[in-house]
């Protein structure tokens, strides 16, 4: 099935989404859309799944216009997509999720699921796929739910297949099963739109890179054409891919977590026993897929859970029981996950929120009062500091890019002296560009022989980073390792096993068998 986009564009208000987009889907191929988070990229798949209705342009299928009134006419043509957030019922099976708004029926209206049963097991055993149709989603790892989405989409029989960041919550491993699954697919015909800005994934699968960057497609691309080639494009600007940092020089341990317990609301340790230890002058940073206890981990540190049994200490006193505002003023920076609902209050300006957690202190206060001119001397400062693109100090927080909504959080936290700073996500929604900026902010608050704290899902920023990784799964700790770890390893690790059993199992596997060959079959 080819499909077409044609002069698509998509506005909210007078913000202008996609603008007169044109693509071309063909089968047997992998087209990737790439670009920066807000290029567009979703919302243009949005519009070809139905979700949204087009302000202008058409959509072709076969050559001819059609016109989609909601998800269930794109998937009657032929569409499937796969949502970066599963739109998978955790009570259910993967067999009951499947039928779900397309359930066949036995005499007397009763549900079919054997029929579904059927499909799903020829499809499993047709790509390898592994997925028990009688499984109970929410006892799925996030990997194979993401392969059930993939079978609810062939069941329909999809034709082209959407698939938004698909990557985005998976292990290294499981990210590298699912660019096989991808390679499998197209040689069966099918046509997959890859939504990405991750370049190394991008590369190995795709057959065609479109780039889209601020709603218009601004360039076709090689899939061979050089990373830093294909960033450039992606930010508009020339970019630096590789982080250039010096050996850490690592002095006096000064924080540590030891037995650190958090109890989530229904019972259950979102972290379970960690212990571990930061010295001044290093990076430790914290991997894992989301979801298994990093968030709940920071939130502790800050003083921000209820329920937390153990000990946290930053320079010998302990952090467990205070208030936020005394962790906060005891010398700690931190920059949260969602800057928008937990880093910035989007109404105040860029000025307001720069000292957001200082506001009451001098030389930001008089009295009970603000003090005007030393906030507005202080946003100065830091808009230079940062390069922060705003119109003024004066703007309201709320209408700068994520970008620039992240600098103005990094350059809050990184302007007083610190014990201790801890960063969740800092690059999470940042064009490339802003990414190396605030990479360097990181390094050089380490540098400066600051404890650091990184947590991230995205690997490849962890080994830029890291001096030392600590990866949490379920919320227990399955080890620390040296920065230079290999990602197959921090991979295992990051599916459950000990860094010990992880190191082991890479080594054995590159061992030389007994016949002569590698683990791969190949000849030594």
């Amino acid at each position: 099935m080819k499909l077409e986009l044609k002069g698509i564009t998509k506005k909210f208000g007078t913000l202008v989404a996609n603008d007169h987009i044109d693509l071309m889907v063909e089968p047997g191929k992998v087209h990737t859309l790439l670009g920066e988070n807000g290029a567009g990229k979703s919302t243009l798949m949005n519009v070809l799944y139905g979700l949204y209705q087009p302000t202008e342009g058409q959509i072709l299928v076969d050559g001819k216009p059609v016109s989609f009134g909601g998800p269930g006419d794109a998937m009657a043509a032929g569409i499937g997509m796969v949502h970066q957030h599963f739109m998978l019922v955790p009570v259910f099976t993967v067999a009951e999720n499947i039928a779900l708004g397309n359930e066949a029926t036995k005499a007397g209206g009763l549900l079919n699921l054997d029929e579904t049963r059927a499909k799903i097991r020829r499809i499993s055993d047709e790509y390898g796929f592994d997925v028990d149709p009688d499984a109970l989603v929410e006892d799925l790892p996030v990997g194979v739910q993401q392969r059930a989405e993939i079978i609810k989409a062939l069941v329909r029989d999809a034709e082209v297949l959407i698939l938004d960041e698909p990557t985005a919550v998976l292990t290294p491993k499981e990210t590298d099963e699912l660019l096989a699954i991808m390679r499998q697919l197209k040689a069966d015909g099918k046509a997959i739109v890859f939504i990405s800005h991750k370049l190394r994934e991008v590369k190995a699968v795709s057959d065609i890179i479109t780039v889209i960057r601020r709603g218009k497609v601004v360039g076709d691309a090689d899939p061979d054409a050089p990373a830093a080639e294909l960033a450039s494009l992606m930010v508009g600007r020339s970019v630096s891919l590789a982080l250039e940092k010096a050996p850490a020089q690592p002095g006096e341990v000064t924080f540590r977590i030891k037995d650190l317990t958090v109890t989530a609301a229904n019972g259950q340790r979102a972290v379970d026993g960690v212990s571990l230890q930061i010295a001044r002058g290093e990076i430790l940073a914290v991997a894992g897929v989301q979801g298994n206890g990093q968030t709940e981990l920071t939130e502790a540190i800050l003083g921000l859970q209820d329920h937390v049994a153990g000990s946290i200490t930053l320079d010998g006193e302990e952090l467990v029981g205070r208030k936020v505002k005394d962790i906060i003023n005891s010398g700690v920076g931190f920059v949260p996950e969602d800057r928008s609902v937990e880093g910035l209050v989007g109404a105040f300006s860029v000025a307001e929120n720069l000292v957001l957690n200082r506001y009451d202190q001098a030389p930001f206060a008089k009295g009970l009062a603000m003090n005007p001119a030393r906030v507005a001397e202080n946003a100065a400062q830091r808009i230079a500091e940062f390069d922060v693109r705003t119109q003024s100090a004066a703007a309201a927080a709320g209408t700068l890019s994520g970008g620039n909504q992240q600098k103005v959080v990094m350059a809050r936290e990184l302007s007083r002296p610190l014990k201790l700073f801890i960063a969740s996500q800092p690059t999470r929604g940042v064009d490339v560009g802003s990414i190396e900026f605030l990479h360097r902010r990181i390094v050089a608050e380490r540098d400066h022989g600051t404890p650091v704290m990184i947590v991230s899902t995205e690997l490849d920023e962890v080994l830029d980073l890291a001096d030392r990784i600590a990866v949490l799964y379920r919320g227990r700790l399955m080890g620390i390792v040296p920065g230079n770890t290999s990602r197959d390893t921090l991979g295992l690790m990051m599916a459950g096993m000990s860094a010990e059993d992880a190191e082991t199992t890479q080594t054995d596997a590159a061992q030389p068998d007994a016949a002569g060959t590698d683990s791969a079959g190949g000849d030594k």
